[in-house]
């Protein structure tokens, strides 16, 4: 097939703004000042950067590693983060008031010492003063950097926690005064200075320097042109490229909008040229950019926190996420060899000119750097040394080349990004350990998790449902980190009561917490593809949460399957590794089912019958358990399943055949 010359629209100025303002919307709008106000800025974003590499590699107490990484966290947000946006890029000596009290509060806990943490079941006045500052100047943070729902939702659990005597049973407790609730929060690790923080502090805010050091040396335009280049000369080369792109950017950009942008900027005219629409090209943009927090080594933030919660190695996680992304990106692969077909897509040239082996040869050191962390925890590393050394790695092979070398005042700028670019999830950490200190305090974790299962009837299954629709739903108003905090509290145990490994439980909340991403009203990722293609935000994200559909069945796998968690690479008690060979071959069949039934297209269009068998057969192989009462267990439902496909596929297979016979 001839290439097309067809002229692909331009992304106009104003789309890429708009596209832009919902990056800035995830990640919050920044001050921009330049002159002496500007450089001090940046000194104080350097110092936390190197405040951190050097607690990376030496001992630092960790009270005092998290008390100095909220301070800086607080003094930057109230820098770099105006108190309204019409404010922006104006001085407001506000900021410098808050800026101060954030120091001064910080430097009043860190001089306290010792005595200061003992004090905390009979905190003096001043203590409670300093606390009560700190939780005001926390939430003022978290909604200049992420919106007022935080805030919010932080209000609503501290009336929880003061008026529980006067709430209806199973609700009630004892409820705690003002000063129980800010000595509890603030003076102990239940709360602000609790795992979430700790987390920030030791690796998400080292992997965000390790992405902006990527991203600085050009690693992320190497990746898209490296896609291109290997998938191009097929008629879903766009598409295609668009998929492979987005697991790459995983590594330097870890944001699902941010890598929507950043690819979408170069793939929609070559989506467009190639013969896609903008509902549709939007929607994969949307698709791809979710895949990027799916995408080990680096995944997502929540996805440190998993470590953190059921204190396993960062590399445990890592593995656990490698076949659900491998089906999620198997899923996406099977929808863009269907959209060859749907919308009759073109080959079109994909505008580099460089061969892969030059590519490769010439800029493939941008692959040491990723495949080093993963290396490193292997050998024996722990990931903050393992994402340091990387870091170091990074730095070190920019050199290879004059055009992605770091030169010192390129160098500076990508440590002072990577501080900055951590700013809105520290914020929401401290935050999230507000709501999760309370919910601790109170035992609300276990009071919800008996009410869920009281309301499920026991039943697993209505359990695990009820706990996605809880974590999608607190997933629409607040970031995936905080919406993951919140509810491995809460909802986590009521599975882990039900029998689920605690491990999956996690995983499963982690990945529905993910699916917010593509979710209106927040639905970012697709509000910002559609900006760039000029299509209906709305629709688009329908096209996306189609995209997705098929992969995000997969969690219910690995709660509800007896072998499920063979799917997270942990042998089932039956079965032993064959087991975990064969429900991930299995599911991964269950997923193309679904992705053909969900775009009503196999080798040919799909009849209504088709489509509603095809449907039918991969939530059978995906969930045995609905029909293992009728045939004799799960492995014969999965069979039963694959069985409809296979004739599915043999009659369109045979159909096309004959119909070219006759047509010959």
């Amino acid at each position: 097939m001839a290439e097309t010359t067809k002229t692909a629209p331009e992304i106009s100025e104003d789309a890429l703004k708009q596209a832009e303002a919902l990056v800035e919307q995830e990640e919050g709008a920044t001050h921009r000042f330049r002159g002496p106000w500007g450089w001090a800025i940046s000194c104080v974003a350097l110092a936390m950067t190197m405040f951190h590499l050097y607690a990376a590699v030496s001992t630092v107490d960790q009270q005092t590693l998290r008390e100095v990484h909220v301070g800086f966290t607080l003094v930057l947000v109230f820098l770099l983060f105006p108190i309204v946006p019409r404010y922006r890029n104006r001085f407001s000596p506000l900021d410098i008031l808050l800026a101060a009290a954030s120091v001064w509060v910080i430097w009043y806990m860190y001089a306290g010492g010792d005595d200061f943490l003992d004090r905390s079941v009979s905190p003096d006045g001043m203590d409670i003063v300093v606390g009560a500052v700190l939780i005001a100047v926390i939430l003022e943070a978290t909604r200049r950097t992420t919106g007022m729902i935080m805030p919010i939702l932080c209000g609503l659990f501290w009336l929880y926690a003061a008026f529980g005597a006067s709430l209806p049973s199973p609700w009630t407790h004892k409820g705690y005064d003002f000063e129980r609730l800010v000595s509890e929060l603030y003076m102990t690790l239940n709360g602000i200075f609790g795992n979430a923080v700790e987390v920030s502090a030791t690796l998400i805010i080292l992997f965000t320097i390790f992405g902006a050091i990527l991203q600085s040396s050009g690693a992320g335009k190497f990746f898209i042109d490296f896609s291109m280049r290997a998938m191009g000369g097929k008629s879903n080369s766009a598409g295609r490229s668009v998929v492979m792109a987005s697991f790459l950017l995983g590594g330097p950009s870890g944001s699902g909008v941010a890598t929507t942008v950043t690819l979408g900027a170069v793939a929609w005219p070559l989506m467009s040229r190639a013969g896609y629409g903008k509902t549709a090209a939007g929607g994969l943009l949307a698709a791809g950019g979710l895949g990027a927090i799916l995408s080990p080594p680096v995944l997502g933030a929540a996805a440190f926190l998993i470590a953190e919660y059921l204190k396993i190695s960062y590399l445990e996680v890592v593995r656990m996420a490698t076949v659900p992304t491998l089906l999620y990106y198997l899923g996406l692969f099977a929808m863009t060899e269907i959209d060859a077909r749907i919308y009759k897509l073109r080959i079109v040239d994909m505008g580099v000119s460089e061969s892969l082996w030059t590519q490769v040869r010439r800029h493939g050191f941008h692959f040491t750097s990723l495949v080093s962390i993963i290396v490193l925890m292997i050998v024996g590393y722990s990931p903050t040394y393992a994402v340091f050394w990387s870091i170091v790695l990074a730095i070190l092979v920019s050199y290879c080349r004059r055009d992605s070398a770091l030169f010192p005042m390129k160098l500076v700028r990508a440590l002072e990004a990577g501080s900055v670019q951590a700013l809105g999830t520290a914020a929401t950490c401290a935050c999230a350990g507000i709501i999760v200190g309370i919910i601790t305090l109170t035992g609300l974790g276990l009071k919800f998790s008996s009410i869920a299962i009281d309301l499920a009837g026991g039943s697993l299954t209505l359990t695990a449902i009820y706990t996605a629709l809880i974590v999608w739903v607190v997933g629409l108003a607040v970031p995936v980190t905080a919406s993951y905090i919140i509810c491995a509290v809460i909802a986590a145990p009521a599975l882990i009561k039900l029998g689920v490994p605690d491990f999956a439980a996690h995983m499963f909340i982690f990945y529905y917490a993910v699916l917010s991403e593509v979710s209106p009203p927040t639905a970012l990722s697709p509000f910002a593809a559609a900006a760039l293609t000029r299509a209906d935000p709305y629709v688009t994200t329908l096209q996306s949460w189609k995209y997705a559909l098929p992969a995000f069945l997969v969690p219910f796998v690995f709660v509800l399957d007896r072998i499920g968690i063979g799917i997270l690479l942990q042998q089932p008690k039956e079965g032993g590794w064959l087991a975990v060979i064969w429900v991930s071959a299995a599911t991964a069949i269950g997923v193309l089912s679904i992705a053909a039934a969900t775009q009503r297209h196999m080798i040919r269009p799909l009849g209504l019958v088709e489509t509603v068998a095809c449907g039918l057969a991969g939530l059978v192989i995906t969930f045995p358990d609905l029909i293992d009462d009728f045939v004799g267990g799960a492995d014969a439902g999965r069979l039963i399943g694959i069985g409809v496909v296979v004739l599915i596929f043999a009659a369109q297979y045979f159909r096309g055949r004959d119909m070219a016979v006759s047509s010959g």
